[in-house]
């Protein structure tokens, strides 16, 4: 007996398959439903309005070193995506490195390639390549479109029936109300929705991404024990909302760093 589904189960079926993204360094399957010039519109939009509110310091040697490390890193993920032949995962990228002033220990990198450091951060990263392991973390979560996957997961839930095409045509205002969910837009910028699972991703991509770029990624164990060492604070740093348990996070690291040493060579 041949059994047919509805074309309704097929479309959808089909829509699944072709919406799933593969991650270039794990190798994790996940739903991207928007597409990404979406994703760098609405990025690029919340960038500008957070710029515009929060000035970007524009001298000295924090701001050098971020804007090094930046491009350092930038230049890491062109390399191992090319080697992979996945160069067109960053097109529409317009990479941008800025430090603010902000006592928060925090960072972000929103879609596009659009990378902010809260001068918080600082006293805790305490060298260059300790800001790596920041900055690889969180540019990790961009290229591995963490925040594509998580609203895609809002949206074939509140879409519902609807095709998504739709959805995303007919209800701007819905997309652009879960982009801002997911980044913690209107609330606080930076507080980004992303899963324990998203953050021990980042993690390992962040740690061959920062090797690339010639930072030692051992310093990540450092770095992780410093933060950790900020827990038991009356209020923790923000950069720590919703990742792993310390010592499981330092741990995964540690079994992720022969692989991420294999790709340092010292500048």
């Amino acid at each position: 007996m041949k059994f047919k589904l509805p074309i309704l189960a097929l479309t959808g079926f089909s829509l699944l398959f072709a919406s799933c993204y593969k991650n270039p360094v794990t190798g994790r399957r996940s739903l991207n439903l928007v597409d990404e010039g979406t994703m760098n519109s609405l990025s690029a939009q919340q960038y500008t309005t957070f710029m515009t509110t929060n000035k970007a310091v524009v001298a000295g040697k924090d701001v050098a070193m971020v804007k090094n490390v930046g491009v350092r890193m930038s230049v890491a993920v062109q390399q191992y995506l090319a080697a992979k032949g996945q160069s067109s995962l960053t097109d529409g990228y317009h990479w941008e490195f800025n430090l603010v002033n902000s006592n928060e220990a925090n960072a972000w990198c929103m879609p596009g390639g659009k990378v902010v450091v809260y001068s918080g951060i600082l006293p805790i990263t305490q060298n260059e390549t300790a800001l790596a392991v920041v900055m690889g973390h969180e540019i990790a979560h961009a290229i591995a479109r963490h925040g594509n996957e998580r609203m895609s997961q809002q949206l074939a839930v509140q879409a519902g029936g609807v095709a998504l095409s739709t959805a995303l045509s007919t209800q701007p205002g819905q997309t652009q109300n879960i982009f801002n969910s997911v980044y913690g837009v209107g609330g606080q910028l930076g507080v980004l929705a992303y899963s324990r699972k998203h953050e021990s991703e980042a993690d390992h991509m962040g740690l061959i991404f920062m090797a690339i770029a010639g930072y030692n990624p051992a310093e990540s164990v450092n770095f992780w024990q410093r933060m950790a060492s900020m827990q038991n604070s009356a209020k923790p740093p923000v950069f720590l909302s919703t990742h792993p348990d310390d010592q499981q996070r330092i741990d995964q690291i540690r079994q992720w760093l022969p692989e991420a040493q294999k790709y340092y060579k010292p500048h």
